[in-house]
Parts: structure tokens; C-alpha cells; sequence
């Protein structure tokens, strides 16, 4: 799966892919961004539940995973915004960085 970035249009991606017909790219829709919030939630399931982990087979990884997700269900809490919509826009037009936390 790409994001509608042009880098898979690059002459050594499209001809590793003529090579590689197996292989099929998938983009995101331009108004997907709430992918970007999944790729963010399978980071944190990588970092908290997979790496380091040893599993003998598929069962155990997707139980590992769904533990995971359980209690990470278990212990959900809204985000608390601590700027506000103004604070948050000047930031971002500024170029500096804008920090969030959740309580």
C-alpha cells in the first residue's frame, strides 16, 4: 500500500515492479488521511506487543496482537487538546513544532 506520493512513479521502482508482476501497488484514496492514524496504531503494536517477542507460529502472533488490542481497548481515554485550534494552526504555518498530550 503507497500513499499518491509521485516517489513510486521513479524509474528503478517501475522497473522492479516489470520485473516483480506478482507484486501490485495499492494507494490511498487523496482523502484517506485517517490511514495515517492506523500506521500510527500498528507502530504502537509493533513497539508494545511484537518486537522482542518470540512466537512459534501465527496463532501465537495473532494472539499476542489481540491481547494487545483488548487491553489497550480496556485502558482507552480520550485525547485532552491542550492548544487551541488558533495555537495549533500558527504553529503549523510557522514551521515549529506543536506538542500534544493525552491524559
Amino acid at each position: 500500500m503507497c500513499d499518491n506520493y509521485r516517489t513510486h512513479k521513479h524509474a528503478n521502482v517501475q522497473a522492479w515492479l516489470a520485473k516483480n508482476p506478482r507484486i501490485t501497488l495499492h494507494f490511498t484514496p487523496t482523502s484517506g488521511s485517517w490511514l495515517n492514524k492506523v500506521e500510527i496504531l500498528f507502530g504502537i503494536i509493533t513497539r508494545q506487543a511484537i518486537r522482542r517477542g518470540s512466537f512459534n507460529s501465527v496463532k501465537e502472533l495473532t494472539t499476542a496482537i489481540r491481547r494487545f488490542i483488548d487491553g489497550w481497548n480496556d485502558r482507552c481515554q480520550p485525547f485532552t487538546w491542550t492548544k487551541t485550534a488558533n495555537d495549533i494552526l500558527d504553529h503549523a504555518t510557522s514551521g515549529q513544532r506543536t506538542s500534544f498530550t493525552r491524559h
